[in-house]
């Protein structure tokens, strides 16, 4: 153990989790895994990371979800320590650190720590890892924790310690332990000061297609301003914070309430601002300053103490993203913000005595929110978050123990986004490119675009479209091109965030030829970073004009982008109204393109190869160029063999084998065949569509190589091809346990229909008429005896009487009601009391005498 260095009886003064500190020391003598969970502002973010770094040798990394946090903290921490920031006491986040070689705890975005690991993967000069804010479940937070587990089992002096305000401690508890043994859990609790509930519905809707309304604005402002003023007439010392879903709506909030009460110090707190913005809000005020309005977003929910609140007024909206599994989309969304993320916000009005949250709802919207937020790795965009798994030598998590595994189709959307970018193989394992991207602080696609882009366009210009497409920045008409120029004339809010990202972005671009491009140039670098987003336009009309994107998808668009004929989009979301024409779907941020540069920005998308169609059942092949959906050109071909061939496999695969006409015998071999696979799996084969498709060449071979010479696909009969699949010497065996007929007691041989491939409980049936089954006491049985046959006893006319799958119980009850009914009808047909005894026959009584 090393010297004190730090001194915890100054550091905790007045720091409620000071009293949970030994209970802290004796987890951590029994376990190198902890979670802690206690309310904000106790002080767990102060105490615990000096604890630990006394407790051991190396340096203490403190993870939290935003950068104004860490730094926050890791200020905070350096004054109760006393020690320069830096020192002692230091953080590195993204564009910003203050470090020092002595530095025992640092504090520093999980992102930053999660890149770190890919160049020191077994963290050699750390010894504790406390992971902060488990419960906002941010993505990079759950990856933190897999890949940590892994490390910790290689390492066992590393101290792993997840802390948060409200979480499931028990889950996190089990996914952090070893051995089937849960992490301890310390669980400290204060409390609360009394909080004050009013609610200030809206008369106006909230959201509409284009996000929350002016109206909606409008009353948050106005309920804030108001609350505000009442609250400085009893405590002229406390301030207001007020929580909007997104920077876009503080600013506009922000600007509303400076107009009413311009008296009030109004300011924004968001992860866009300049850090010396965010850190001067953070300070708090002088004892004299104006009464401040704090408008923030979620930023100040839980990861960071914002001084001097005593009243809360909530939007009770969140931004969040979402994914749009049909169309490949994932995007922010504005949506009703989580009752437990609504408790936080309110619970920042009590830290420091009774406090009041005004909720712009009414009880039963907030009732009916959702009771905690979604784990972002369930709604997220995981192209960035596979990419490093790739890199860390765990593509899709396989072997990670994460809190939740990455949703299956959310994860083969960014596997295949990854390959599009060469930056994974096939098998999904990472390449150099990959690699060359992933040390790159942004989204895969825009360091990729970033990084060609350099080369093509100059650094600066494609500095400046990756700052623009990834800074959510609103782009008017969705032309990229105009929002370009306003950000470069120092033009509109964002500029100034705007050119503080292009610089940090050229220091992160390689080498390449300085100087700005083009107007058009812009297009080719958002090509570059989203391929599979080149769009064309596909239709013209008064209200704008519907796009083809590369993906499939098709989007609408107004203003001048319109008349584009081809678009690099940036951004496509979900929508209605009159400018997604009926499409599903509008184009956000878009800038136009030439045909060349498509060429230059998504060859792997281009193909050029002959199509087939079966059209009236017979073969139609045109000479198709494509930008993935989109058809550049298509002309009519008479094919090779081969590339006949090869075209009408694609067909099939994409038509199904519903192509082919099924004759009754082919119908009926299938079914027979996949009633032994249920029964009896291999070798039987699987013949159900998906199956047979995977291995055509295999059965299939001939017939298609006829099919692409003209052979009509009314004149393949599909029977004997199957046959081809009976597995051998099994083959053999398939007339005896699942015959075609089945002879009963009149000597009739009976066809057995066998269950449709869709009905896996099904039986085979043998529809006969009843007399034919006299005294026939044991039901039959086919594969092997396994299965049941399932009879239709018909009447004389055909027509069902009795269905039956135990023969014996029929004869011994329901056979006396069909009697009691039927031997009126049909008089000259046998009728006995005894049914066991008569002879089955199939004919009237007269002839079966003659007989």
């Amino acid at each position: 153990m090393t010297s004190r260095t730090f001194d915890l009886a100054r550091v905790g003064a007045g720091l409620s989790f000071a009293a949970a500190v030994d209970d802290v020391e004796r987890a951590l003598d029994a376990s190198t895994a902890l979670v802690i969970s206690a309310p904000p502002g106790t002080g767990k973010t102060t105490l615990v990371p000096p604890l630990l770094a006394m407790r051991t040798r190396g340096r203490v990394i403190v993870t939290q979800p935003r950068r104004v946090a860490a730094r926050a903290a890791a200020r905070r921490l350096a004054e109760l320590d006393g020690s320069p920031l830096g020192e002692r006491v230091g953080f590195t986040v993204r564009g910003e650190r203050k470090t020092s070689p002595q530095m025992r705890v640092e504090f520093v975005t999980a992102g930053v720590l999660l890149r770190r690991m890919l160049d020191d993967p077994g963290l050699d000069d750390i010894s504790a890892v406390i992971i902060d804010e488990v419960h906002e479940r941010a993505l990079e937070t759950d990856l933190l924790i897999g890949l940590l587990g892994e490390v910790r089992e290689l390492r066992d002096d590393l101290t792993l310690v997840a802390m948060s305000a409200t979480l499931d401690a028990e889950r996190i508890a089990a996914v952090l332990g070893s051995d089937g043994v849960p992490a301890p859990i310390v669980d400290h609790s204060v409390p609360a000061h009394p909080l004050t509930e009013r609610w200030a519905p809206s008369p106006a809707p909230r959201l509409d297609e284009r996000g929350v309304t002016r109206s909606f604005l409008d009353h948050v402002a106005g309920t804030a301003a108001s609350a505000a003023r009442d609250l400085v007439r009893t405590a002229p010392d406390a301030d207001t914070l007020v929580f909007a879903p997104g920077a876009r709506e503080v600013a506009e909030i922000a600007r509303r309430i400076a107009d009413l009460a311009p008296d009030v110090d109004v300011r924004q707190l968001h992860g866009q601002l300049p850090s010396a913005t965010q850190d001067a809000v953070i300070r708090g005020r002088a004892g004299h300053d104006r009464p401040r309005i704090i408008v923030t977003t979620s930023l100040a929910e839980s990861s960071l103490t914002v001084p001097g609140v005593r009243l809360v007024v909530d939007s009770c909206l969140a931004r969040q993203p979402q994914r749009d599994a049909s169309r490949g989309m994932t995007g922010l969304v504005t949506a009703a913000a989580s009752r437990s993320s609504c408790v936080q916000r309110a619970g920042r009005a009590t830290r420091q005595g009774p406090g009041t949250v005004v909720r712009c709802v009414d009880e039963r919207t907030y009732a009916a929110a959702p009771a905690r937020p979604t784990p972002e790795i369930a709604t997220a965009d995981l192209a960035d978050a596979a990419l490093l798994l790739a890199c860390w030598g765990a593509p899709g998590g396989a072997g990670l123990r994460l809190i939740d595994p990455l949703p299956a189709d959310s994860l083969r959307h960014a596997t295949e986004v990854l390959r599009t970018l060469g930056a994974v193989d096939d098998t999904g394992r990472v390449t150099d490119a990959g690699r060359a991207l992933s040390r790159i602080p942004t989204d895969p696609r825009l360091a990729r675009a970033l990084r060609d882009g350099s080369a093509l366009v100059g650094a600066r210009t494609a500095a400046e479209v990756v700052a623009l497409v990834g800074g959510d920045i609103r782009v008017r008409d969705a032309d990229i091109v105009s929002a370009l120029s306003a950000l470069r004339n120092g033009r509109g809010p964002d500029a100034q965030r705007w050119a503080r990202e292009v610089d940090r972005l050229m220091r992160l671009a390689p080498p390449a030829r300085s100087g700005r491009g083009r107007a058009d140039d812009a297009g080719l670098v958002v090509a570059l970073a989203f391929p599979g987003r080149i769009a064309r336009r596909v239709e013209r009309s008064s209200n704008g004009s519907t796009f083809l994107l590369a993906s499939g998808t098709r989007a609408g668009v107004s203003g001048p982008l319109a008349d584009a004929e081809w678009l690099a989009v940036a951004d496509v979301a979900r929508a209605s109204g009159r400018i997604a024409a009926g499409s599903g779907a509008v184009i956000r941020a878009a800038a136009a393109i030439t045909e060349q540069q498509v060429e230059r920005a998504a060859d792997h998308l281009i193909t050029d190869r002959v199509e087939a169609q079966l059209v009236g059942g017979r073969v139609s092949a045109r000479r198709e160029r494509r930008v993935g959906a989109i058809v550049r050109s298509s002309v009519p071909v008479r094919a090779s063999a081969a590339e006949g061939r090869d075209a009408v496999e694609r067909a099939v695969r994409a038509d199904g084998l519903d192509v082919f006409t099924w004759s009754d015998a082919a119908d009926e071999l299938r079914r027979r065949m996949a009633l032994l696979h249920r029964e009896l799996g291999e070798p039987w084969p699987d013949v159900c569509d998906d199956a047979l498709l995977a291995r055509l060449a295999e059965w299939l071979d001939p017939e298609l190589s006829a099919l692409a010479g003209g052979t009509p696909a009314d004149r393949i009969d599909l029977a004997a091809p199957l046959r081809r699949l009976l597995p051998w010497p099994a083959a053999a065996d398939l007339d005896a346990l699942a015959p075609e007929r089945l002879e009963v007691p009149s000597g009739s041989r009976a066809r057995i229909t066998y269950p449709p491939l869709d009905d896996p409980a099904g039986q085979p049936v043998v529809a006969v008429k009843l007399q034919e089954c006299f005294g026939w006491a044991e039901t039959p049985r086919v594969v092997g005896g396994r299965v049941p046959v399932l009879f239709h006893l018909l009447s004389p006319a055909g027509r069902p009487l009795a269905v039956t799958a135990d023969l014996a119980s029929f004869w011994s009850g329901p056979y006396a009601q069909v009697r009691g009914e039927m031997r009126g009808r049909y008089p000259k047909h046998p009728w006995p009391e005894d049914p066991w005894s008569a002879t089955a026959t199939r004919h009237t009584r007269r002839r079966a005498a003659r007989d």
